[in-house]
């Protein structure tokens, strides 16, 4: 081999070494960020892209990437798949049946929950309970119907929550309470075999529609402890990985005993600090750690301009808060302290989640207007690009692309790799 020809090959490796999957729904860091640069700020719907790929539907759920390989949950005429397509070129490596009775509830469908990967195996979760496990070439591993083993799901919009994988163990939250009687509970799962390492009741003395939570869980450490973080009917948990038994309770989340309190915007985590929306006001930031009633101890700082949808994203100094009008509110993550906020942007409604990269927030609308601007402390808009579809779902980022779902496709922007 020539010289040269190893040098670049060497420089390909190194790059892809260090270029970021997109394993879940929240990114590599769990926090809505990513350490990919060089990232597209300008595209539309013929501009910049590499290359699309027909939806059948809308969808929440975020695509998940992994090397060469995207795997999205689908919707398609009253029946649920898992697909997965070569991220080179889009095409449609493998379509797997995950269940049928999709149906809507409000805006979403039942192939909102995302999938997660370990870059060997892919999980994923239906809104209809299904669970499955597939390798990357599409075999089953294994399958299982936890509404079929505990009962039906009792969420007044239907379930959303994405599984939490760590460690080869998936986590499973079932938050509910607006439509069942069945007591709310958290699964460890062992990601190899389906079975349960464990699973826990989270009782809850919310009531009405405040039980019901369309988070996904979250890992937090406070030095080398572990705790998983759920949040939901009106407190937030932190549990121990290894038994499931809860380590510490803190509420302040539904002081007025709201009965429509629900909680959508999932807790995001630096550090030893956990950011836990609630709906609108208050998002509260804990400090992990304790023991019992932690809410007075553990509390740090509230802020009352949270989200309602959009989970925050988080880089080492700023918290990033969009509502669901679009106003963003930026704050100092250690101390609550408003850097900037009221900014307006695209006027509509937004339901994805900003993700962080290059320096960069990306957010999208449902109009399918695409937000970038600047991370810090002053606002600078970079560009607002226009796709003219109805979106869901949050981007994900990878090897210098951005992949962006909508109604009507999935894109791949930026060059072909």
């Amino acid at each position: 081999m020539g010289l040269t020809r190893w040098i670049i090959l060497l420089a390909v490796s190194v790059g892809a070494l260090f270029a970021d999957n997109w394993p879940q729904w929240r990114g590599p860091r769990f926090d809505g960020s990513s350490a990919e640069k060089g990232l597209p700020v300008k595209w539309g719907p013929s501009e910049n892209i590499a290359w699309k790929v027909a939806m059948p539907s809308r969808s929440g759920a975020t695509p998940i990437i992994w090397g060469d390989h995207i795997f999205l949950n689908v919707a398609a005429e009253g029946k649920l798949h898992l697909w997965a397509l070569d991220r080179r070129d889009g095409a449609i490596r493998w379509q797997r049946h995950l269940g049928d009775g999709d149906h809507m509830m409000r805006k979403q469908n039942m192939s909102s929950p995302s999938p997660v990967t370990d870059g060997k195996f892919v999980w994923v979760m239906t809104g209809t309970g299904i669970l499955k496990c597939f390798d990357f070439a599409g075999k089953e591993i294994w399958a299982r119907d936890i509404e079929k083993e505990y009962g039906k799901f009792g969420l007044n919009w239907g379930y959303a929550s994405s599984p939490l994988l760590d460690e080869g163990s998936l986590y499973v939250q079932v938050i509910h309470g607006m439509k069942t009687k069945e007591p709310s509970y958290v699964l460890k799962i062992e990601g190899a075999t389906g079975k349960n390492i464990w699973r826990v009741e989270r009782p809850t003395a919310a009531i009405m529609e405040s039980p019901d939570s369309y988070t996904t869980p979250v890992l937090a450490k406070v030095g080398a402890r572990k705790e998983l973080i759920i949040a939901g009917g009106d407190v937030l948990t932190g549990h121990d990985p290894a038994t499931g038994k809860e380590l510490w309770r803190g509420g302040g989340f539904n002081p007025d005993n709201n009965p429509f309190q629900r909680i959508i915007a999932s807790p995001v985590v630096a550090g030893d600090q956990i950011y836990a929306p609630t709906r609108v006001r208050p998002l509260i930031a804990y400090r992990a750690g304790g023991q019992g009633d932690v809410t007075g101890s553990h509390q740090l700082w509230q802020f009352t301009n949270g989200p309602d949808v959009p989970t925050p994203a988080v880089d080492g100094d700023y918290l990033y808060v969009v509502n669901d009008r679009g106003v963003l509110y930026v704050v100092d993550r250690k101390t609550g302290k408003e850097i900037y906020g009221g900014q307006r942007l695209r006027t509509g409604t937004y339901s994805a989640s900003p993700v962080i990269a290059d320096g960069k927030v990306f957010i999208t609308n449902e109009d399918g207007v695409a937000v970038v601007f600047k991370t810090g402390p002053k606002f600078e808009l970079v560009s607002e690009n226009e796709m003219q579809e109805y979106t869901l779902s949050s981007v994900a980022v990878s090897q210098g692309q951005i992949f962006l779902r909508t109604t009507g496709h999935l894109y791949c922007i930026g060059k072909k790799p």
